[in-house]
């Protein structure tokens, strides 16, 4: 893939390097000279001192052959100005923004740009430590779904994913062991200490606990 990112900060520079090192094409762009060192040596990527919304650093970068255009700046005016400039001149396929304002998230989400709000993810992230500690409501972006962990004991042992779904309610998507993670086949029979890793909907979360008998 052909990837552009505007912003060569903590988040930028990590995910630049994730991307590259799975051999992606990757330019980034940032302001500032001194922010691009965070990339290092290693990186194989190009590099480019300027705004992400310059239309001519955009055609230089080669947006016009880019998959995938990522503004993650510590801006969210200038996130938002890069992503539209990215969607709307360039036609960009895919076109992500971070946004730390979470109004300006859900305001900019409904025009139809794709907003990640880290002060959104965050919260969500303490809230489940706080509510429920095995449940993960932010990596699924509806609000009716969630992803739980359910350690096997006492009567799950030797049970498998179809004894234990429920229907519209709970569904086992991955086993979680000692030696690796594993996506069951319906006869892959659970074994002592394995954690289970289940898509759950949030409505059903209460009849989830008693049904496993677990801790909060």
């Amino acid at each position: 893939m052909y990837v552009i990112i505007v912003g060569c900060g903590r988040v930028g520079s990590e995910l630049a390097k994730l991307l590259s090192n799975e051999s992606h094409n990757v330019v980034v762009i940032d302001k500032s000279r001194d922010s691009l060192d965070r990339l290092g040596g290693t990186f194989n990527g190009v590099t480019m001192v300027g705004n992400g919304f310059d239309l001519a650093l955009l055609k230089q970068a080669g947006i016009e052959k880019a998959d995938v255009f990522c503004a993650v700046t510590n801006g969210d005016n200038t996130n938002l100005i890069s992503a539209q400039v990215a969607k709307k001149i360039f036609k960009v396929p895919k076109v992500l923004a971070r946004v730390y304002d979470p109004q300006r998230a859900h305001i900019y989400a409904a025009l139809g740009l794709d907003i990640i709000s880290g002060t959104i993810l965050f919260a969500a992230m303490l809230r489940d430590k706080i509510i429920e500690s095995r449940f993960s409501s932010y990596l699924i972006e509806s609000k009716d779904l969630g992803v739980i962990e359910i350690e096997v004991k006492d009567n799950l042992i030797g049970k498998t994913a179809p004894d234990v779904n429920m229907a519209g309610e709970f569904l086992v998507v991955a086993i979680r062991r000692m030696d690796g993670v594993i996506i069951p086949e319906p006869a892959t029979a659970f074994k002592d200490k394995d954690k289970l890793m289940a898509v759950v909907k949030v409505a059903s979360l209460e009849k989830i606990r008693e049904k496993f008998i677990y801790k909060k």
